[in-house]
Formats: structure tokens, C-alpha cells, sequence
């Protein structure tokens, strides 16, 4: 018989497998968004699971993941393929994340809380402050938490998800072009959309995040020619 004991077992089994595999996706989508992971090189499986110290079946599974996200191509009997960044389709992601930003945004607008909206504001100063001071480090991990808080406030997991590799795309796209941007401008486009967010004001948020995302267009165009 199947036991009750088994049962749960089993399914902490299948907990840890999960686990490590969102580890593995994890860390390695890390490395490739700040390009330790170089675009277009090849790598073989037994690398990466070193640079990641997980195992195969994790690290297996991440990269099928990472695959059907274009930030990797699995190159049967050779090995695994970073991505190039496509400067030419990035145009089209930027438009397809418009969609779903302007969505997360306006919903986190409607449903922030108040530990949310102190969040937000904490945020905004904090970026500005690091945009000003060059402080690259520091500006990435606000962003990161930015993108995690309008996750949590907007509630609604299926637009999350669907944005959540586009996410990674520019990001790396940004990594690779950073030099070149005015970071503080970046920071005060952010920091309008943080404090909409945290005025409770779904027009001003969708205006922020249209701003946003249409100077990453025409930093995109500008990138075309570097």
C-alpha cells in the first residue's frame, strides 16, 4: 500500500526538485543579464553547472527554461549557445513590454497598500541617489526591488509572468550599453513611476511607464548605431 508518510515524502521530493531548479534558472539568468555568461559564446553543460555548483537535472531544466526565453540555444553534441543580443527585435519586445508594464503598473496603482506606498518612496530616493552618486550597483538592486514590489502590488500573477524574461532582455541589453546611457535620467523616469504608484494615481503611472519605455526605444536606435 501507499502509505500517507510516502505520500509527503514524496512531495517534499518534488518540493527540493523545484527548488533547485528555480536556484539554477535563477543564478544562471543572473549571469547571463551581467554578461558574465558572454553573448554567443559556447559552453558546455559541465561548465555551467560548475559556475553554478548545481547538478545536472536542475541545471538541465533551467537552461530548457532559459531556451524557450531566447537567452540561450541548446546546440545538440556541442553544448549551450548564449545569446547574442538582437538589437533588431528588441524594438518589438520593448513594445510588447509596454503592453504589460502599463497593465502591472496602473493595477499597482489601484491596489498599493501603505507599507507599499513607504516602499516606493523609500525607492524613488534611493535610485535618484544612486544615479547621482554612479553608483551602478546600488541602481540595479533598486530596480530589481522595484520590479519585485509592482509584482506584488498589481496582484495579478498572469502579467507578471508574462513579463518576467522580457525583464532579463533589457536588462542585459542594458548591461552591455550602460556607458552610454544618462543613468540619471533613467532614474528620474523611474522615480516618477514609483511615485505615482505610491499616489495612488493610475493615469500618472500609465504616463510614467509610456515615458519609460518609449526612451528605451530611442536609446535602442541610438544603440544601432555604436
Amino acid at each position: 500500500m501507499f502509505r500517507l508518510s510516502d505520500n509527503r515524502h514524496g512531495w517534499y521530493m518534488k518540493e527540493d526538485y523545484q527548488r533547485m531548479t528555480d536556484k539554477a534558472y535563477a543564478l544562471l539568468e543572473q549571469k547571463i543579464v551581467s554578461l558574465e555568461l558572454v553573448p554567443g559564446q559556447l559552453y558546455s553543460e559541465a561548465e555551467l553547472g560548475q559556475i553554478i555548483d548545481l547538478g545536472r537535472t536542475p541545471l538541465r531544466e533551467a537552461l530548457l527554461r532559459l531556451a524557450k526565453e531566447k537567452l540561450v540555444e541548446m546546440i545538440p553534441r556541442l553544448g549551450v549557445r548564449i545569446c547574442d543580443i538582437d538589437l533588431s527585435n528588441h524594438i518589438a519586445l520593448l513594445e510588447t513590454r509596454k503592453a504589460l508594464d502599463v497593465l502591472i503598473a496602473t493595477r499597482a496603482a489601484k491596489r498599493v497598500n501603505q507599507q507599499q506606498k513607504d516602499l516606493l518612496k523609500q525607492y524613488a530616493d534611493q535610485m535618484m541617489s544612486a544615479a547621482t552618486e554612479d553608483d551602478i550597483e546600488t541602481y540595479l538592486d533598486i530596480d530589481a526591488k522595484l520590479d519585485l514590489l509592482l509584482a506584488e502590488a498589481c496582484n495579478n500573477a498572469y502579467a507578471v509572468e508574462a513579463v518576467a524574461h522580457l525583464y532579463a532582455h533589457c536588462k542585459r541589453f542594458w548591461s552591455y550599453y550602460h556607458e552610454h546611457a544618462d543613468i540619471v535620467l533613467f532614474a528620474r523616469q523611474h522615480a516618477d513611476l514609483m511615485l505615482a504608484v505610491a499616489g495612488a494615481n493610475e493615469r500618472k503611472a500609465q504616463d510614467a511607464v509610456i515615458n519609460i519605455i518609449d526612451h528605451q526605444v530611442d536609446f535602442t536606435r541610438l544603440a544601432l548605431d555604436l
